[in-house]
């Protein structure tokens, strides 16, 4: 069964909102420029009131590898979500320094990427059209996908039972 994440939490309303309709994962965004942002004692305090059962992502654009492993072995979060180009030797040296799963995000536009997204490090991959963007991409470029994705991007009420059918690992 596909499982589920709600991105951008930031509200002690979002988490009851969670807390009710119990996904799989939540996000907290730690990227500063984004309008989602929160800050590491806000999303302390909000994984606080989050039911044990849902795992914390914590979202990172660009971030210094350290902050994101202090963050991540403070408990803050379950799971490491890296949603800019990180490289291979950034995601080596953040396994250095916790044992957190990583889920690694790529926008997916061309058959190129799709073929990336074989390779690219992490536990996990994310297929996006951009950095929280709302909007879909040619969910055609997935069947070069071999892996386990969560489908992100422009997901609604309107295309969310197609977006089932092409069985992702989890929507986003």
């Amino acid at each position: 069964m596909t499982k589920v994440k709600f991105c951008g939490l930031s509200r002690q309303d979002d988490i009851r909102a969670a807390n009710e309709l119990l996904p799989d994962y939540i996000g907290f965004v730690f990227a500063p420029k984004s309008k989602r942002y929160v800050s590491e004692n806000i999303a302390k305090e909000l994984k606080s009131y989050l039911t044990p059962k849902i795992q914390a992502v914590g979202v990172f654009v660009y971030e210094s590898v350290e902050k994101v492993a202090n963050i991540a072995n403070a408990n803050i979060i379950d799971i490491i979500q890296l949603h800019g180009d990180e490289d291979e030797e950034y995601i080596k040296n953040l396994r250095r320094l916790t044992l957190k799963p990583i889920i690694s995000a790529l926008q997916l536009k061309t058959a190129a990427d799709a073929e990336k997204a074989n390779k690219i490090g992490g536990d996990y991959i994310l297929l996006d059209a951009g950095q929280g963007e709302g909007k879909a991409f040619d969910w055609n470029l997935l069947e070069k996908v071999k892996r386990p994705y969560f489908l992100a991007g422009g997901l609604n009420e309107d295309n969310i039972a197609d977006a089932l059918m092409l069985n992702p690992f989890a929507v986003d």
